[in-house]
Formats: structure tokens, sequence, C-alpha cells
């Protein structure tokens, strides 16, 4: 069992989601329950299976929320670069959020190499 809140990869995946809501309330009403609802859910579910993995008793099972996790990431990132393409958001709001989230991606395949060895 981890402490997840230690986990750097689950901080930045807090801080990511955090970022994905406030910028998702710029976009219009119309999107809450399409787009907007989206991109909350899987900007949620990437820190939330890092701490569901982070508690159970191995790290195989760790490393299967830390694969879903890596899903969400996978979703997000479309879900965002889908937003800036129908012109919900600029780019220069989105690029930032981006970055992060291809960084919590490099932390979260090192932890699942590490798991794998």
């Amino acid at each position: 069992m981890h402490n997840f809140q230690e986990l750097l990869v689950w901080q930045k995946a807090m801080a990511i989601a955090e970022e994905v809501y406030l910028l998702s309330i710029s976009f219009p009403k119309e999107e809450k329950f399409g787009l907007t609802s989206q991109i909350r859910r899987s900007a949620v579910s990437v820190p939330s299976n890092i701490a569901e993995g982070a508690g159970r008793n191995t790290n195989k099972e760790f490393k299967h929320f830390l694969g879903i996790s890596s899903g969400s990431c996978n979703e997000m990132f479309t879900q965002l670069e889908l937003a800036h393409r129908l012109k919900l958001v600029h780019k220069d709001k989105v690029t930032p959020i981006l970055n992060n989230l291809i960084e919590v991606q490099k932390i979260n395949y090192s932890l699942i190499n590490k798991f794998s060895k």
C-alpha cells in the first residue's frame, strides 16, 4: 500500500483536475452534458485511479489502476484538443494543461514500468 498523497504523479494530476474544472467553467451552457461533463470526468479519473490503485494490496493491482489512469490521460488530452478545435477555449489556455498532462503520463509510465519488473 502506498500513500497516494505523497506521490508526485497524484499531486500533479490533482492540479490538472483543478485547472480543467476552472477552464471548463467558460464552456457554453449547451456543453454542460456534453464536453464539459466528459472532460471533467476524465480529469477526475486520473488522480482517482492513482489513489485507488495506491490503496490496493499489491503492486500488480496498483499497476492496473495506473494503466486506467493513463487511458484517462489520453481521453482528457483528446477532449482538451477538441475544445480548442471547437474554439471553446484559446490555445494559450490549453497548452500548459496539455504539457502538464504529458508530464503526468511520463511519470505514470515510469511507475508502470517499475511495477512490471
